[in-house]
């Protein structure tokens, strides 16, 4: 097994940042919220709280003067939201902390502790207090406090919510910058996602890419294998749009299937790990996502034709390929790994290249 500390950026050698450009026709309006009308939606799922790894992150004290400020009729910031095309509901973009806090204050538990919500460390009549304790009329003064919101909608093109894919990279801007398959987890949550999070916890895909990411690159290689090998004759610049839009599309697995997508990604990784064990996709110290991605669908549209036998023949293939300087030089320059010729050359050569392997 791989190192279990290190990050994304220690294990995966990848292109550098793209600017994903986009063209959108976009609706928003203002909308002032009832703090007991965002309770409510909250508790039967009209707004939805996308959950990724950063969470909730405020302590008690902040917690207790947020809503301390709403029991004074003080003015607070606004939230962000976005009304999904399938189901209506509202996707929170910014304002987690504060709609979990308000939620965690009314069902009187404050959810990072499991202990019961009592405002503290306020010089207020509020210190002390619980939602149960509150008077009838600072009750209803919490219930009709307003808490502003924008909404937006995506109204082209309308199969795709892409653009809040853009928004959420934006607006969470504060404390550690979400990776581009965090966002895409919160965005696209559904089959397809929870697939990707059973797909990831194969033993062989493990013993080649080491410990599970916490930032969740691990998943986002599976995406693009899963991607250009369904896909790849219609891809192009920049990678992260392309990937959002294939899992986009796929996101309740109506296009392609559960059971399909597991047989592909299955067979072709345990083939990769029988064959070039644990240090597969390095063509030096670490994964480089460019060889995977090709590697992968070379061997994925080999396997269309039956099982592998010679495992010497695939080690030869691969080895060959990482030694041909047209290989190489569509993989390791990684300024131009994901120009459309680049990448239609790579996984040309790869699929060539495993083609006849026995």
């Amino acid at each position: 097994m791989q190192e279990l500390e290190a990050t994304a950026e220690d294990k995966v050698e990848d292109e550098s940042e793209e600017l994903l450009p986009f063209n959108y026709s976009i609706t928003s309006y203002g909308a002032d919220y009832p703090v007991d009308g965002l309770v409510k939606r909250m508790d039967n799922g009209s707004i939805y709280v996308p959950k990724f790894q950063r969470g909730y992150v405020w302590k008690l004290k902040e917690a207790s003067r947020f809503i301390e400020s709403l029991l004074l009729g003080l003015p607070v910031p606004g939230i962000f939201l976005a009304k999904e095309q399938d189901t209506q509901k509202l996707l929170v973009i910014d304002g987690q902390q504060r709609l979990s806090t308000i939620q965690y204050f009314y069902n009187g538990v404050f959810e990072p502790s499991k202990k019961e919500f009592v405002l503290e460390g306020i010089p207020s009549k509020f210190e002390g207090i619980t939602y149960k304790l509150l008077s009838e009329e600072d009750k209803r003064r919490l219930d009709d406090s307003i808490m502003p919101a924008t909404v937006v909608k995506q109204d082209e093109p309308s199969d795709d919510d892409s653009s809040i894919y853009h928004i959420f990279e934006r607006l969470n801007t504060g404390g550690v910058k979400l990776q581009s398959q965090e966002i895409r987890a919160c965005i696209y949550h559904g089959e397809f996602n929870e697939l990707l999070g059973e797909l990831n916890t194969n033993q062989a895909w493990r013993s080649i890419y080491g410990a599970v990411d916490a930032r969740m690159k691990d998943q986002e290689l599976i995406l693009r294998f899963l991607a250009l090998y369904y896909d790849g004759k219609n891809y192009q610049k920049p990678m992260k749009g392309f990937l959002n839009k294939f899992m986009g599309r796929n996101r309740h697995l109506e296009i392609y299937t559960n059971n399909k997508i597991r047989e592909v990604f299955y067979n072709t990784v345990e083939t990769a790990y029988i064959c070039l064990g644990e240090k597969a996709f390095r063509p030096k110290k670490l994964l480089n996502a460019t060889v995977f991605d090709s590697v992968m669908v070379g061997i994925s549209c080999r396997l269309e034709n039956g099982s592998i036998t010679n495992e010497e023949s695939v080690r030869l293939k691969y080895q060959a390929l990482l030694e041909n300087k047209d290989f190489l030089n569509v993989t390791t320059n990684t300024a131009r790994t994901t120009e459309v010729p680049i990448v239609e050359s790579r996984l040309k050569q790869a699929i060539s290249a495993f083609a006849d392997v026995e």
